[in-house]
């Protein structure tokens, strides 16, 4: 046999194939695990230690949270009770354990949860009425051109008027103050969630609903299995903006025209010059706005479940 080299090539016998698989079926089982036993070993401490890490860095977080309302507290209760006066006037206000106790006081009441159920009332009310049509509405005018023509332009133009503008309107056009009070919440967290909704439907890839209908869906099919999943990232953050500026026009609607709410009794607190009653109202009004954008927030969280989450380091 001929060779580049002009040598003899080494030749490789059958016999001598058997005996280098046999070698390696004797010695591969053996050394793979004396080699990989450690692997293993440092890849199930790895994956605990990150499996740990999220749970540390929850608490971090949590416990920072409360350090810093905790500290605000305690410099409020500082410059209230020092009566300092650093360019604001911290001498005329309540301090700390003055609101605490007037907080007992009106949790002792029922009149206090009076007002904070006439409040929700009204907050899902004209939430739930300005979801449900912002919601609708925004579909409509992201995909349908007529729809965009003839009620387009009018939406933009009631748009940047502010809903606590519309009290006078309010009063005029309805023949309670109930019913007027709960249009302006409806018109302040309507446009948040009909802007957000028509953005997201305009914002859908086309390619997506072209590959449906290839596949023979009817329009129907289009929204509920292409239009509806794709915009609820954007309706939820519609819902969320609109939550927050449903609560800021709802209590000024009470402080000018209500009778019950805690808008109207923070109002009257004021008006008696009853400081830590209205500090009282104030902190409700930052609570229930608190616990209900928390509602919105976990069910868009529950509702676009399959989005793809961020997770803290």
């Amino acid at each position: 046999m001929s060779t580049v080299s002009g040598q003899a090539a080494p030749i490789t016998t059958v016999d001598d194939v058997h005996v280098a698989e046999l070698r390696a079926v004797t010695s591969g089982p053996a050394s793979d695990a004396a080699g990989s036993s450690t692997p293993e070993v440092a890849g199930s401490s790895q994956a605990e230690h990150a499996a740990d890490v999220p749970s540390r860095s929850v608490w971090v977080s949590r416990t920072i949270r409360v350090t810093s309302v905790a500290a605000a507290i305690g410099l409020w209760q500082l410059l209230t009770v020092g009566d300092v006066r650093a360019g604001l006037r911290f001498d005329t206000l309540p301090t700390v354990t003055e609101i605490v106790a007037e907080f007992g006081e009106h949790l002792g009441t029922g009149q206090y949860y009076l007002d904070v159920a006439q409040s929700l009332i009204r907050i899902v009310t004209g939430f739930g009425l300005a979801a449900v049509v912002g919601v609708l509405a925004g579909i409509g005018l992201g995909r349908s051109r007529l729809l965009a023509d003839v009620f387009g332009s009018l939406a933009e133009l009631i748009r940047p008027i502010p809903a606590i503008a519309l009290v006078p309107v309010a009063i005029l056009l309805f023949p309670s103050d109930e019913s007027g009070i709960v249009f302006i919440t409806f018109t302040a967290s309507l446009f948040p969630v009909l802007v957000s909704t028509r953005h997201a439907t305009r914002a859908l890839p086309t390619i997506w609903e072209d590959a449906i209908r290839t596949l023979g869906a009817s329009r129907r099919e289009v929204l509920t299995r292409v239009v509806v999943p794709g915009i609820l990232p954007g309706v939820f953050s519609g819902l969320s903006v609109g939550m927050g500026v449903a609560w800021i026009c709802l209590i000024s609607a009470e402080m000018i025209s209500g009778r019950l709410g805690i808008g109207y009794r923070t109002w009257q607190s004021y008006t008696i010059v009853d400081y830590p009653a209205v500090f009282v109202g104030m902190i409700t009004i930052g609570v229930l706005g608190f616990l209900t954008s928390g509602i919105v927030e976990l069910a868009g969280r529950r509702v676009t479940r399959w989005l793809p989450r961020e997770v803290a380091s």
